[in-house]
């Protein structure tokens, strides 16, 4: 290999491109290098810490729901044993309502009952005196008597 004046000069045209480089072009591409590195590494550390909340939010929602659901069985038995109270109260309301209609009405019918002996002690008493009205005014045997008492007995 001979080194002459080409060769030297592509020698110091080579050098003098590598120096214009790295003066010129290598410092913003490093900038642009580091620039981009640093955002992957963000990124990749907001990815890290985007899982770890999404793991916190799904043990928060789980924990949420096991509430709720605790919370909604809490309400549902509440609402049983207040409607077995209200069937209750109105059973008792309903069986205190009964005997006292069946109170009210024995004691109509008893009053009635009364008031229609009354009436019939009095229509038996007016009876008994027209027949003994009749038997007075009007004497006859014993089988006329008997006749008599038969009709009074009869027209009753």
């Amino acid at each position: 290999m001979e080194i002459n004046a080409t060769f030297l000069g592509q020698a110091v045209a080579f050098v003098i491109f590598v120096a214009v480089c790295m003066k010129y072009v290598w410092p913003p591409l490093m900038n642009a290098l580091e620039k981009r590195q640093k955002e992957i590494a963000d990124g990749l550390a907001n990815a890290e810490k985007a899982k770890k909340n999404l793991e916190l939010a799904k043990s928060n929602a789980s924990e949420t729901l096991r509430q709720a659901k605790a919370e909604a069985q809490k309400i549902i038995e509440d609402a049983n044993k207040q409607r077995s109270m209200i069937l209750d109260r109105a059973a008792e309301e309903a069986t205190s309502e009964k005997a006292r209609i069946i109170a009210a009405a024995k004691s109509e019918i008893e009053a009635e009952r009364n008031k229609v002996r009354a009436e019939l002690y009095s229509e038996m008493s007016a009876l008994v005196m027209a027949g003994a009205e009749k038997i007075l005014d009007k004497k006859m045997d014993a089988s006329a008597d008997h006749q008599l008492v038969k009709k009074i007995v009869d027209s009753l």
